[in-house]
């Protein structure tokens, strides 16, 4: 992240030079409690522009014409980093990355100014904002003409035929990555440490030749991937009943590390609020509501093959009196269907699993090597010991809506349940 006497130079540099095909000013005004300007649609077009084009900065509290700076209180900062936030989120399609810095700016006069620099980063994808589809020609927006749109989604469109998790994230700098996290992919001494992670794909170049972490960087090397990556966390919330309400839940945990801790993470809950009935005849047996090996091989499956290019779309894992249900962003990836995801297996994320594979050892309580294993076993396996044990088979929904999320539910076992205390008298 650049620094902020560095930023603040920068910017003072810009002052003098005005707008162009990179910068941006926008001065805020106040009508009450609510902004007044600049509008939220056009201030929509200037953010899917710069994504649409080689992204750039945007400096709120800056006037447009007259370059004075005449900044935002400090008290309405917040308001109007929540507008902009809203906006990015709600008006344009899809939302776009950014980062926001609040710093001081000097005025003419000497004052010190609050203002907001808002950095929006070269899109993978083709945004649209409410007016259409708009690009960065010099120091103002313009509307793509439909053969240069056409070209535009053709490219993008290219671009993401490189494996998504290969792809770099541009808000992702190498400072990011936590010393602890890359020790296990370091086993060549002779090689320099870029070289062995630029080999694995967990760091690579963009078009400018500049050195980013990768998704599945982000995901594997940093302690907290949601910084980068706003999707990428896993939620997970127990009820004492059958229903989603809030009355009834008894646990709630965030799960925000990277993400092979993220499964632990989850594993740990379950295993946390999971109920263990006993039954006495003679000598005590335990019937666990669940089945451990399939719940780990469930949030595994969450985790590694989701769809981490879905906008804030998290991995919910939420249990019951009578369920566990998992919700995965993104659904099932190509031609698998919930019929046949037991019979065949197509990856999402090839270069991520494949690191789970090779690199990160499984929970003791699952009896397995690594967090991943032979591939293709794993739902068969989920259905099958789930089934053996609860005499219920889980069940794989599919939303058709137009972000669509794959649902796990798998059902809780009970002693009450007529014939499951057979299976535990041997």
């Amino acid at each position: 992240m650049i620094d902020t006497t560095d930023l603040i130079r920068e910017l003072v540099y810009q002052l003098r030079l005005g707008e162009d095909s990179a910068y941006e000013f926008k001065s805020v005004s106040f009508q009450g409690n609510k902004i007044k300007t600049p509008h939220k649609d056009g201030i929509a077009d200037e953010i899917a522009a710069f994504a649409n084009t080689s992204g750039g900065i945007i400096v709120l509290g800056v006037h447009d014409q007259t370059k004075a700076v005449e900044g935002i209180l400090a008290e309405q900062l917040d308001d109007v980093e929540l507008w902009l936030t809203n906006i990015v989120n709600e008006k344009i399609s899809p939302p776009p990355l950014i980062q926001t810095r609040l710093v001081e700016v000097p005025n003419r006069e000497g004052y010190q100014k609050p203002v907001i620099w808002v950095r929006i980063l070269k899109s993978l994808f083709v945004h649209r904002s409410p007016n259409g589809y708009y690009h960065r020609v010099g120091s103002s927006k313009r509307e793509m003409a439909p053969d240069l749109l056409a070209r535009m989604f053709q490219q993008r469109s290219m671009a993401r035929l490189i494996r998504f998790d290969e792809q770099v994230v541009p808000n992702a700098p190498l400072e990011a990555i936590d010393p602890s996290l890359k020790e296990r992919f370091l086993r060549d001494n002779d090689l320099p440490e870029s070289m062995q992670l630029s080999k694995l794909y967990l760091i690579g170049e963009d078009d400018e030749k500049e050195t980013y972490l990768t998704v599945s960087g982000v995901l594997l090397l940093t302690a907290q991937p949601s910084d980068y990556l706003s999707s990428a966390w896993l939620q997970c919330v127990a009820y004492s009943g059958t229903e989603r309400n809030a009355e009834f839940q008894v646990d709630a945990l965030d799960c925000r590390d990277s993400i092979d801790q993220q499964i632990e993470c989850a594993f740990s809950f379950v295993k946390r609020n999971m109920r263990i009935e006993a039954v006495k005849r003679p000598g005590r047996i335990d019937i666990p509501q669940y089945d451990l090996g399939a719940v780990y091989e469930a949030i595994v499956n969450a985790v590694a093959h989701r769809d981490y290019g879905v906008h804030g779309a998290k991995v919910r894992l939420h249990m019951f009196s009578d369920r566990l249900e998992i919700m995965t962003p993104g659904g099932l990836p190509n031609s698998l269907t919930v019929k046949t995801m037991d019979a065949n297996s197509i990856t999402r994320n090839e270069t991520l699993v494949n690191l789970l594979s090779r690199y990160y050892s499984a929970d003791p309580v699952t009896k397995r090597q690594n967090i991943i294993e032979r591939r293709g076993e794993g739902v068969p396996k989920i259905l099958s010991a789930s089934q053996t044990l609860s005499l219920q088979k889980p069940k794989y929904e599919q939303s058709d809506e137009a972000q669509a999320e794959l649902k796990l539910t798998i059902y809780a076992a009970s002693k009450a349940m007529n014939g499951i205390v057979e299976q535990f008298d041997e």
